[in-house]
C-alpha cells in the first residue's frame, strides 16, 4: 500500500484529489496539510510515502517544505503540483529535490500513476518538458563549463562515468525514452536500464530530472533549440 499526504491551501482541491486517490486498491491518504510548516509535521508524524505538495501556499511555501523534506526524510518522495507547465517555482522545487511535477488539471491516471511512479523511485517529469523549463530557467541554475576543460580531460564530475554512461547520460538529457536509447545504440531496454541505474548511483542524484538537471550544470548539453 502506497500512503499519500495532500498539501494544498485550497480544501475543495483536496477533497477532490482524496476522492480520485481513494478509488485506487493500492493507494491511501494518510493526511492532509494546507501550507508547507503542517505538511513537515505532518510527514514526521505519518511517515507517507508520496506528498502530493502544492507550490504556492501561505506561510511556508511548496519550494522550502521541499527541500526541507529532501533532507530531513528523504524516503518520503514529493510530486509537486502546479498550475503551467513552465512554472518558475515547479523548477525550483525540481531543484529543491521534488521527484516531478504535475499540473493541477492532470487526468484522474495520471495523477495516480504519477504517484505511483514517485513513489517507486521514479521521476514523472516528461523529459523533454524538462529541457524546455531548463532553457527558460537556464540562468538560475549554477554557471556550468563544457563537459571537456580547455585541456581535453573531462569534466571532475563526470569521469566515474563510463563513455557509454555518458552517451546515454545525454540521450537522457536530450528526452528520450530508455525505448528510444536502446533503439539508438541497439541496446536492450533492460541494458538501458541498467545504465541508468548506474548513473544515479554515480552521480549521487536520485532520478532522472535530477540526472539531467546534473548534464546541464555540467556542460554535458547545451539548450535545446526548441
Amino acid at each position: 500500500m502506497t500512503t499519500v499526504l495532500l498539501v494544498d491551501d485550497q480544501a475543495l482541491l483536496r477533497m477532490g484529489f482524496r476522492l480520485v486517490i481513494e478509488t485506487e486498491p493500492d493507494l491511501e491518504v494518510v493526511g492532509e496539510a494546507s501550507d508547507g510548516l503542517a505538511a513537515l509535521e505532518q510527514v514526521a508524524a505519518l511517515a507517507p510515502d508520496v506528498v502530493l505538495m502544492d507550490i504556492r501556499m501561505p506561510g511556508m511555501d511548496g519550494i522550502e517544505a521541499t527541500r526541507r523534506l529532501a533532507v530531513e526524510h528523504p524516503s518520503t518522495q514529493v510530486l509537486v503540483l502546479t498550475t503551467f507547465d513552465v512554472d518558475e517555482l515547479a523548477f525550483a522545487a525540481l531543484r529543491s529535490g521534488a521527484s516531478g511535477f504535475l499540473l493541477k488539471n492532470a487526468r484522474p491516471d495520471e495523477l495516480v500513476e504519477g504517484i505511483r511512479t514517485v513513489a517507486s523511485g521514479s521521476s514523472v517529469v516528461a523529459p523533454r518538458v524538462l529541457r524546455r523549463m531548463l532553457d527558460l530557467f537556464a540562468a538560475h541554475l549554477p554557471a556550468g563549463a563544457d563537459a571537456k576543460r580547455a585541456d581535453g580531460e573531462l569534466d571532475p564530475r563526470l569521469r566515474e562515468l563510463t563513455p557509454r554512461e555518458l552517451d546515454v547520460l545525454g540521450c537522457v538529457a536530450e528526452g528520450l525514452s530508455n525505448a528510444e536509447i536502446a533503439e539508438r545504440f541497439e541496446l536492450s531496454t533492460t541494458t538501458v536500464k541498467t545504465h541508468v541505474g548506474r548513473i544515479l548511483a554515480k552521480l549521487g542524484v536520485r532520478d532522472r530530472v535530477q540526472a539531467v538537471i546534473a548534464a546541464y550544470q555540467f556542460g554535458l548539453v547545451g539548450r535545446s533549440n526548441s
